[in-house]
């Protein structure tokens, strides 16, 4: 279904940029200076918070020339959970079976502003997005693979208080663009070599989205030459929009008025229909690719406190959703019925057996591999039984996970990066090391090239984990 949305674009008329400009100066001279509460969902939407989201910081940015220059390297890390949005590399780079005390080589790092942002790396760029807390500017950054250095950054002010971190978003790449949102639901799209602002939106003033406690989490997805997200406003619970220029394709109804989560919008298909799983405030929806008509819905999946984890694509019509604070998780098969698709619940997991409190499982050869809320690395059956688990004393907390070469490397939230044998028979440590130093290692990893990019809280690390280091022991 068509539907007709202004949109932003460079193209913009003198007139309206300076009445824009003039309406952000008035909005940041009006904002009170409120006490920091840490780890208090919904601390940035104080009363009057929507007539502030009308205007859109982004046209106020500027773009800022580094002297750094893309990496000569091959490999690409290019969205959220990497090339098939899984969890899994397909790159052919051999990888380090062990490494030595030391750990595997650090190439480069460079501090970040408070949050878990992850980054994403392809033509030997790596993107990421940024918050100066200082100077009040959130940034998306475009920075060498090889060095670390700044080639460009995409700045601009928007007021943002600290609430257990900043940014959490993970950035998209595809064809000549990357497309990024911010921690208040501002969408931007940029010229991925140059850094030039192509469009932009925002959710909350243009699709009625709230930002979510703890500010956004969501990751857009770029499929074909489509950019599809979630505001979860009362008219839209996807939307599509052209990836060239922001032009409205189509929206998704929200007939129960789900708000957006933390959780991204996964691809699937299923008895020949492409479509978009979504984990909504209310519960999961499917969404049908071509013109967002609304498949199928159930309230059977729902998180009351956050909902983080992305729902995990199985085959054969099924999708397992798993949660924390207290949620567990539960396996769905869909069904076909005189030609409308119905969610069955098939089980569901208590916590104690399997639940994700913050990173999406990994499904791969037929079983899942995730952290459950005691912290311990698990492999699960499609029958809802545990295969295995780590022994006490490895416990990963919140920290993330990626598969590359039939490797897991398994972050713990202290910083220290475990290589895991991809194994459905026993948990096979091969190798740890403490790579990070800082705290809350929770942003997602990317692997490129045989280079592993992790963060902590404040600092962004590239490490050489290919069989080729010379600090790594095979």
């Amino acid at each position: 279904m068509k539907f007709a949305q202004s949109r932003y674009s460079i193209a913009l008329p003198v007139l309206a940029a300076l009445v824009a400009a003039g309406a952000l100066v008035f909005w940041w001279t009006r904002q009170d200076q409120e006490a920091v509460t840490e780890r208090v969902p919904g601390t940035d939407q104080p009363p009057g918070a929507g007539a502030a989201a009308a205007v859109n910081p982004v046209l106020a940015g500027k773009l800022i020339q580094g002297a750094a220059q893309p990496g000569n390297l091959t490999g690409a890390w290019p969205q959220f959970r990497g090339p098939n949005r899984d969890g899994v590399s397909p790159e052919t780079t051999p990888l380090a079976r062990s490494w030595d005390a030391a750990g595997p080589r650090q190439l480069w790092a460079v501090d970040c502003g408070e949050g878990y942002a992850g980054a994403v790396a392809r033509d030997g760029r790596v993107y990421l997005m940024d918050y100066d807390y200082d100077k009040k500017q959130n940034a998306l950054r475009c920075l060498s693979l090889a060095d670390g250095g700044e080639i460009w950054r995409f700045a601009y002010t928007m007021p943002v208080k600290r609430n257990h971190g900043m940014t959490r978003t993970v950035p998209a790449l595809a064809d000549k663009f990357v497309v990024a949102m911010d921690p208040k639901c501002n969408v931007l799209c940029l010229d991925a070599a140059t850094g030039e602002l192509r469009w932009t939106m925002n959710l909350v003033r243009e699709e009625g989205a709230t930002v979510p406690p703890w500010y956004a989490g969501q990751c857009p997805l770029i499929d074909g030459h489509a950019v599809i997200l979630a505001p979860g406003g009362p008219n839209a619970l996807l939307i599509a929009v052209d990836l060239e220029n922001g032009k409205p394709l189509w929206r998704a109804p929200n007939p129960h008025e789900w708000k957006m989560t933390h959780s991204s919008v996964m691809p699937m298909e299923f008895q020949g229909r492409r479509f978009y799983v979504y984990c909504g405030s209310g519960g999961v929806a499917g969404v049908l690719a071509k013109d967002g008509a609304l498949l199928w819905q159930t309230d059977a999946w729902k998180i009351s406190i956050a909902t983080v984890p992305s729902p995990v694509v199985l085959d054969d019509g099924r999708i397992f959703l798993s949660g924390g604070y207290n949620a567990g998780s539960l396996l769905l098969q869909l069904e076909d019925h005189a030609g409308n698709l119905i969610p069955r619940i098939v089980w569901r997991l208590a916590p104690r057996d399997f639940g994700a409190t913050q990173h999406t499982p990994i499904f791969h050869n037929g079983l899942l591999y995730g952290t459950r809320p005691d912290g311990e690395f698990v492999c699960l059956g499609l029958d809802g039984k545990v295969v295995w688990s780590s022994p006490a004393g490895n416990s990963f907390g919140l920290g993330p996970f990626l598969l590359a070469d039939g490797l897991f490397f398994v972050m713990n939230e202290d910083g220290k990066l475990s290589l895991v044998e991809d194994s459905p028979a026993r948990f096979n440590l091969l190798s740890q090391a403490q790579v990070l130093q800082g705290r809350e290692s929770w942003g997602p990893m990317a692997l490129a090239g045989g280079r592993l990019l992790a963060r902590d809280l404040t600092r962004l690390i590239c490490l050489d984990v290919s069989a080729a280091s010379p600090q790594s022991h095979r």
